[in-house]
């Protein structure tokens, strides 16, 4: 049976707020956070800010997979909710292992109903924006058939995040350093603008003295990833920097002024472990 009504699945990294998960009828199932005082759920119980405060304190807190009990509690809610399909776009594989977990668990549930279990081969900002123009796809009428083959593909290829980070450390103390080789030097105030390679590892491809011009260039980087493109999306994210955002925000809107929406999303947790604060963040989707 073909799916007839479609409910779109992820997790905490998808930076998606409350709000727009639940306009937009988008399950999420948390990552796990292991701190010095016991496990908490990403985005339930704890958040980015409560993550900048432990690292400050010298804590370095560990991440792990949602639980499979979470995950099947999940798909079993869906369905109980009317729906009978499930497209899921999870964290990038070459951050963590949640999309292979997700996927087995959505074969064994095959019986429930159909899971289709993506790689976003990303995390915040191309997670969310992904996600949420399948939501506006899924109300548009777009079927099971062409969304699957063809639209979440297409989304997942053409979404294009860049992001600062104020500092390496947490990315190297967590081994998720991947292929970010530029040096952030504190007193030359040096920061690395980063992305994700094609096997979704971190990948930095520029450095730049000082904040305003990591502004400068998260919006240069957006509009050369937009190239000649008609059709796109655009987002931008913050790590404890709300108003170093809404900068980005107006520069990345008159550059790039004919989109067809623009987003905005908090880091979450999980990642704030591995990046820290200060973080900054854009995008652009290409639809066409």
């Amino acid at each position: 049976m073909i799916p007839q009504k479609i409910a779109l699945l992820t997790d905490s990294c998808a930076d998606l707020s409350p709000r727009l998960a639940e306009e937009n009828h988008i399950y999420r199932v948390p990552l796990r956070i292991l701190c010095a005082d016991g496990e908490y759920s990403d985005g339930v119980d704890i958040f980015g800010g409560d993550i900048y405060t432990r690292l400050r304190a010298g804590e370095l807190p560990q991440t792990s997979l949602p639980s499979g009990e979470d995950i099947e509690k999940t798909l079993r809610q869906i369905v109980m909710d009317g729906y009978d399909g499930v497209i899921a776009v999870m964290l990038s594989s070459g951050l963590s292992g949640t999309y292979n977990l997700v996927r087995l668990i959505g074969e064994e549930c095959r019986g429930m109903l159909p899971v289709k279990v993506y790689d976003s081969l990303s995390g915040s900002l191309g997670m969310g924006m992904t996600l949420l123009q399948l939501a506006e796809d899924i109300r548009g009428g777009m079927e099971w058939e062409e969304l699957t083959e063809r639209r979440v593909p297409q989304l997942i290829a053409g979404s294009h995040p860049f992001f600062s980070v104020d500092t390496l450390e947490y990315l190297m103390k967590g081994g998720r350093i991947g292929k970010v080789t530029a040096t952030a030097g504190t007193l030359l105030q040096i920061k690395p603008i980063i992305t994700f390679a094609p096997d979704g590892q971190l990948q930095s491809v520029a450095k730049v003295r000082g904040r305003s011009q990591v502004m400068d260039k998260l919006v240069a980087m957006a509009v050369k990833a937009c190239g000649e493109h008609k059709r796109y999306n655009l987002a931008v994210a913050n790590g404890g920097a709300p108003a170093e955002m809404e900068t980005v925000r107006q520069r990345l809107m008159t550059a790039l002024p004919d989109y067809d929406h623009i987003w905005e999303g908090e880091i979450d947790g999980t990642l704030s472990v591995y990046i820290g604060d200060g973080v900054l963040g854009a995008a652009v989707q290409v639809l066409d």
